[in-house]
């Protein structure tokens, strides 16, 4: 089976905008085949508002952020990040509740990992009943994948 990833909106930029060697692994996955990403709309809803609001020393014109959202588009499938309420209390709360719907996201897709830079939801990798992975890009890029 292939394994499947949410990537975290600063993944996504990285990929995206910044075409950072760091996710050049994950990229290289999902496009093979190797991996599935996975997006559901709140995370897609949040990526469409930061590609618009611009970053530290570079904004976005439209064009740009409409190449950014279509590539998603194209290589992330879509889920209903709609697990049921049981499911998604058994999660851990993360620190920031801005993140919780990238847990809610990969549960709902039955990911195996969250790729994420954030340190609040890297602190949950440790957390018992997590049924997922929680990792860096560069982490995942060290884990065989087939």
């Amino acid at each position: 089976m292939t394994s499947r990833l949410v990537l975290d909106t600063h993944v996504w930029l990285d990929w995206l905008v910044f075409d950072d060697p760091g996710v050049a692994g994950i990229r290289n996955a999902v496009g093979t085949g190797r991996v599935e990403a996975y997006i559901d709309a709140a995370c897609e809803e949040e990526l469409v508002r930061v590609l618009a609001r611009g970053f530290a020393k570079r904004t976005l014109d439209a064009e740009a952020q409409a190449a950014a959202l279509a590539t998603c588009r194209r290589v992330a499938r879509r889920i209903d990040a709609a697990a049921s309420s049981e499911a998604r209390a058994a999660l851990p709360r993360c620190g920031d509740p801005d993140d919780q719907k990238f847990l809610e996201a990969a549960l709902a897709a039955g990911a195996g990992f969250l790729i994420t830079k954030d340190r609040k939801l890297l602190a949950l990798s440790r957390k018992i009943g997590v049924p997922f992975r929680i990792v860096t890009p560069q982490d995942f890029g060290r884990i065989p994948h087939h």
